[in-house]
């Protein structure tokens, strides 16, 4: 599997924890257990960090990818 790849599946794992954290909190929050709900918000917000990171990395790859391509084609038109 690519380098981008990998970043997009760890994006979307950390994605999925992240929303199951905010619908713990926001159980917690209706059942008023504060103390669970911030844990569990805590954890929400640091894995939606995460995701982002990994979205900004296989985005940077992509396009890095995708620069290359690019020039690898003006470089072959330019031979014709």
């Amino acid at each position: 599997m690519s380098k981008t790849w990998e970043h997009y599946h760890q994006a979307a794992r950390n994605h999925e924890k992240a929303a199951y954290h905010y619908n713990e909190a926001a159980k917690y929050n209706r059942a008023e257990e504060h103390e669970k709900e911030a844990h569990h918000a805590y954890l929400a917000h640091g894995h939606g960090q995460l995701a982002v990171h990994h979205d900004a990395e296989a985005a940077k790859l992509h396009a890095e990818q995708c620069g290359s391509l690019v020039r690898a084609a003006a470089g072959n038109e330019s031979a014709a």
